[in-house]
């Protein structure tokens, strides 16, 4: 699923405009980022927690000509699906 079917389809279950689908999902998109910037962990009871990772440097290599490749250290989104989502996935309950 992609951005704009999802705009679709809370549009049509919440009975919104299109343009306010996409204001409301822009938004919570908007804000679970700069809690993550800050961060900070997000959890959405029934869906998952969102948080952030650091992952340290490393020394790589490139693929198509072997050199090493200094990879810098970083931080990555990371996401933690919720029990309900883990069960509907695996068809329990």
């Amino acid at each position: 699923m992609i951005k704009s079917e999802l705009v679709t389809k809370v549009a049509e279950r919440a009975n919104l405009s299109k343009a306010d689908a996409d204001l409301v999902i822009t938004t919570v998109f908007d804000e679970i980022t700069r809690s993550l910037i800050d961060g900070k962990r997000v959890e959405l009871r029934g869906f998952g927690v969102l948080s952030v990772r650091n992952r340290n440097a490393r020394q790589a290599r490139n693929p198509k000509t072997g050199a090493p490749v200094k990879v810098e250290a970083k931080r990555v989104p990371f996401f933690k699906a919720g029990k309900s989502v883990t069960n509907a996935l695996n068809h329990k309950g």
